[in-house]
């Protein structure tokens, strides 16, 4: 059942573009926190994973003290949207990880790093979501991970026109490839924080 309660998000604030996922939360009624130490995680209901850079903010949990108390929050069960490198980070399984790249876990999936290539390979693109309805989500990729596999309890929410996966969810679990948080799109947002309040 969804309330009307304000819910209190995270940001994991090590790395990426925290500033964009915390704006678009704030205008959608949330009470944001910045989270870099464990204290500040475990005042949230929820919490975003941020594009960046994943094995930067895998080095950065791990030196911050924050790996451990991420994965235990992730494995009781906390609401959890990844987008770009956050969605790295909530794969089970990388491939194209640097040497010693770790994850957080969570969502049953394997993720391809930088699947579409460098910086000067992003692109843009309209994608059919009917998990946050018409119009079209308008996507962007930068230095973008794709879905290569996804478990038994994993829903696709969106693919490219040649079938290959960029959005899922399991659970309370919510990732995509794409930054909705650059284009204006908050829909994804929305339905994360509607996952929230119904935790």
């Amino acid at each position: 059942m969804v309330t009307t309660a304000r819910p209190r998000v995270g940001v994991l604030a090590l790395q990426g573009d925290v500033r964009e996922h915390a704006r678009v939360l704030t205008g959608l009624g949330a009470e944001v926190i910045l989270v870099r130490r464990p204290e500040e995680l475990a005042a949230v209901d929820g919490l975003v994973l941020p594009g960046g850079e994943s094995s930067v903010i895998d080095k950065m949990s791990r030196a911050f003290g924050m790996q451990e108390p991420l994965r235990s929050r992730i494995a009781a069960g906390m609401p959890v949207y990844g987008t770009c490198a956050g969605l790295i980070l909530l794969a089970d399984r990388i491939t194209d990880g640097i040497d010693g790249q770790e994850t957080l876990g969570g969502l049953d999936v394997v993720v391809r790093r930088n699947a579409f290539g460098s910086q000067v390979d992003s692109f843009e693109t309209d994608l059919e979501v009917p998990a946050v309805g018409a119009p079209p989500v308008h996507a962007v990729f930068i230095r973008a991970p794709l879905v290569e596999r996804v478990g038994a309890g994993v829903e696709p929410l969106a693919t490219l026109a040649d079938g290959r996966v960029v959005a899922v969810r399991q659970g309370v679990l919510l990732g995509t490839s794409f930054h909705p948080e650059v284009t204006g799109e908050h829909r994804f947002h929305e339905l994360f924080l509607d996952t929230v309040r119904a935790a």
